[in-house]
């Protein structure tokens, strides 16, 4: 059956109720329950029974779903025992020390940021819970914290040369060339893709800006100004994605935590990745380079994850801060803790499933296949790869559509860049997840910040846009010369040009440092 422009409605009522209500979770079921009734001949009762028998049930038994939902809960499971053993409080505290002002508690943030580049999921609640107690401290509001967090993870795993998402994107490039009967190497095309990906870049600039030139402006600067004068770093009413269960897990008041507490744990995290990859890739049956590109990289984040958990749970035994039986029952808080967010990402994957069987995407991209010049391409892909992930909410889901159209396209047109193509999906991919309330990623960026996930979503919107038109810019500038480096020279201008001119025209006044500190 085709559905044409009414295939756009589901993901628009969810996207529009989202933003409505405040509350993500019956928006998204409501964009579910309203695609499953469509496909049932507009029928309510069937698209009741099949938003779960279809959607629901099926993409929280999916491996891919399980080990993202395990992988979260284990997570959580870590980050209950650093906050039991203090480790995370007590590397907070030796920052706290050396940060003075809200300025430097968000730079501290954003190079946080920066360092943990290989995992996204893993980036946003990092990131996002132990820098809070800092940023909370300088008054910095929840909302610009998710937006530090949320504008560096995704951009850096795609800027970095190894992590979750270079694997998953080298697969897509693989199965292309296969296709398209080409031998190239997938991994150096990838990497070949990294200087023309201008949004990931030019996002990064932005936070930089925001951050080291203090250019708030629109809610962000009404959400920083309401943090500095009254200490109220999340708005009246808000409610954040979060579990009460993670309050249970405090430290005792007898007790002086220690920084190794959170370093041992988290150097076995990131310490067991490199090999886990090249294991589960058939290090050493197989070369380096094939190694990391068949690797797993889901489960291999899900078992250190697991493993350095364990370690926690043991340092905090051997410290004599809890028993075995009482370390059960955090464990089980830690997983508990993350409930909201499985909700949250059940749905939000349902919802994708919806606009698929739909036919969203599809339509869509025919509907903008409307042009044939090499030097618009770029662009156009960048548009529609946007498009595709804000209604979808996934980034991953628009580069498995997005890529299999563009690599064909490009191999067909001598003048246009297959780097150039491949590059415009994943920058409108993370464009459009960053801008959509229903993207797992920035759910979890709300909810490793503690922020109210559509303020959030709210917040960052204006900054989102401002380095989304300064890319559009770069891939014009890129499709007519083919330079990676004046396309993104005459980018960074841009940007610098409209983040000045929209603090002066909607900026607001924010409080002197000093007041805060």
């Amino acid at each position: 059956m085709e559905f044409g422009i009414l295939s756009l409605l589901p993901p628009v009522i969810a996207i529009v109720l989202a933003l409505v209500t405040r509350n993500v979770i019956p928006a998204l079921f409501a964009g579910v329950w309203l695609g499953a009734t469509m496909m049932y001949d507009w029928n309510p009762l069937m698209g009741l029974y099949a938003s779960f028998s279809d959607f629901i049930i099926p993409n929280v038994g999916s491996e891919w779903s399980a080990t993202v939902i395990i992988y979260c809960g284990l997570f959580g499971v870590l980050i209950a025992f650093l906050q039991k053993t203090g480790g995370a409080h007590a590397i907070a505290h030796a920052i706290s020390r050396k940060v003075k002002t809200p300025r430097g508690a968000q730079g501290s943030t954003f190079l946080f940021g920066i360092i943990i580049f290989f995992e996204d999921y893993f980036n946003a609640l990092t990131v996002g819970s132990v820098m809070r107690s800092v940023t909370d401290k300088m008054r910095v509001s929840r909302e610009k914290l998710a937006y530090i967090v949320d504008s560096t993870s995704a951009p850096m795993c795609l800027l970095a040369p190894v992590s979750t998402w270079v694997v998953f994107v080298m697969g897509l490039i693989g199965a292309q060339y296969v296709e398209l009967g080409m031998s190239e190497s997938e991994y150096m095309t990838y990497i070949f893709t990294i200087p023309f990906n201008f949004y990931a870049i030019l996002a990064l600039a932005m936070v930089a800006i925001i951050v080291f030139m203090k250019w708030d402006f629109g809610p962000m600067a009404k959400a920083e100004n309401r943090a500095r004068t009254t200490g109220e770093v999340i708005r009246e009413g808000a409610e954040p994605p979060s579990d009460d269960e993670m309050d249970q897990v405090a430290i005792a008041e007898d007790f002086t935590p220690k920084k190794r507490s959170m370093i041992i744990p988290i150097v076995v995290l990131v310490g067991l990745i490199p090999p886990l990859f090249l294991w589960t890739g058939g290090y050493p049956e197989k070369d380096f380079i094939t190694a990391v590109g068949e690797a797993d990289g889901a489960t291999s984040i899900l078992i250190a994850a697991f493993v350095a958990g364990i370690v926690a749970l043991f340092m905090g035994i051997q410290q004599k801060l809890y028993s075995f039986k009482e370390a059960m029952s955090i464990y089980v808080s830690g997983i508990k803790s993350m409930t909201i967010v499985y909700i949250i990402l059940t749905l939000a994957w349902s919802i994708g499933s919806v606009t698929s069987e739909l036919g969203t995407a599809a339509y869509i991209v025919e509907f903008a296949q409307q042009t044939t010049s090499p030097a618009i391409i770029p662009v156009l892909l960048f548009f529609i790869g946007a498009i595709v992930a804000f209604t979808t909410g996934t980034s991953y889901g628009t580069f498995a559509i997005m890529i299999p159209i563009a690599m064909p396209l490009a191999a067909s047109m001598d003048s246009l860049s297959m780097y150039i193509a491949i590059a415009a999906v994943l920058s409108g991919g993370i464009f459009g997840d960053h801008c959509s309330p229903i993207s797992d990623t920035t759910i979890l960026s709300s909810a490793g910040s503690a922020s109210d996930h559509i303020d959030h979503v709210n917040t960052q919107i204006p900054y989102a846009v401002t380095a989304g038109i300064s890319g559009v810019i770069s891939f014009l500038v890129a499709g007519i010369s083919g330079s990676a480096v004046l396309s993104i020279v005459v980018g960074a201008v841009s940007l610098v040009i409209m983040a000045f001119l929209l603090r002066k025209m909607w900026g607001q006044e924010i409080p002197n440092e000093e007041i805060a500190a």
